[in-house]
């Protein structure tokens, strides 16, 4: 498959795994605190990844673990817990739209303190995009007034993490397998995430019943949505700009409120109109 299709086949793969990840932290909230949610995750796809990207830890330059530390944060360890915590109070396809965010500050970031170059086209796909995740965000607001709508910072928060992450390794990891990025960025990541979890009260809730169930929804959210999809997300910015990988964050929404209408989320004409405006953004930002 020629790079240029492969992008858009990474593309969609990644929009819906990641779209449903939100139904599955929303799940695994039924029997789970915030915190145990975010470091079970972490734990999760870090015992899957070392399982099957070990050795390729020794391809990993020395120069390099810097850059896998920082990263490891940024794209994995604030937003699990920054997620988890908002979801706590919002529906997880609204969540899902606030995300939505991450291409435009991937772009703003990008050519602030990364010099990269853009076109004005790029930019009117991303603020189309962004119009249709607000209407989208607005019209769920109306429908739910019940929701607390400030913790829509800690998912702006997450976006802006989300979009320094994509930087940082389109600018210094690009050299490196996206297997042994994503393995690293695991190790570094597991004995804080074990730590948090003791000190959760996990190990004195796990004989309940809705913990384990909440714990196996958590276990795939970690494997296939954490684990799989970060090899899939790193494969991604390697073969085509930061700014179309961030891109996938406008197709999650669509798949997110999918999900929320099976769980009884409330799903307007309006929103679906929003979901339409936001693959015209996709298209206009992803074009060079």
């Amino acid at each position: 498959m020629e790079s240029k299709q492969l992008k858009w086949f990474y593309l969609l793969v990644l929009s819906l795994i990641w779209g449903s990840s939100f139904i599955l932290i929303k799940k695994g909230l039924l029997g789970l605190s915030a915190i145990q949610v975010g470091s079970l995750r972490i734990i999760f796809a870090s015992f899957f990844l070392l399982l099957i990207g070990f050795k390729s830890l020794k391809l990993i330059p020395k120069s390099k673990w810097k850059f896998i530390a920082i990263t490891a944060l940024f794209g994995t360890f604030f937003p699990a817990f920054l997620f988890a915590v908002a979801q706590t109070e919002l529906d997880s396809s609204v969540t899902s739209i606030l995300n939505s965010l991450t291409p435009l500050n991937t772009l703003a970031i990008g050519v602030l303190f990364f010099g990269i170059d853009f076109q004005r086209k790029q930019l009117w796909g991303l603020l189309i995009g962004l119009l249709g995740s607000l209407l989208l965000v607005y019209n769920g607001a109306q429908n739910n007034p019940e929701q607390n709508y400030y913790y829509a910072l800690l998912i702006i928060l997450a976006s802006f993490s989300y979009a320094t992450n994509v930087n940082l390794i389109k600018r210094h990891l690009s050299d490196v397998s996206p297997v042994s990025i994503t393995t690293g960025n695991f190790v570094v990541l597991l004995i804080p995430a074990i730590l948090i979890l003791i000190f959760s009260g996990f190990p004195e809730q796990i004989h309940l019943e809705k913990t384990q169930k909440a714990v196996c929804f958590i276990m795939i959210l970690g494997v296939l949505g954490t684990g799989i999809a970060n090899i899939l997300f790193f494969k991604l910015i390697q073969i085509a700009s930061a700014v179309f990988a961030a891109s996938v964050t406008y197709l999650i929404p669509v798949i997110a409120l999918f999900w929320g209408l099976l769980d009884n989320e409330i799903l307007t004409p309006v929103q679906f109109f929003g979901a339409f405006i936001i693959l015209i953004g996709v298209y206009l930002s992803a074009r060079k």
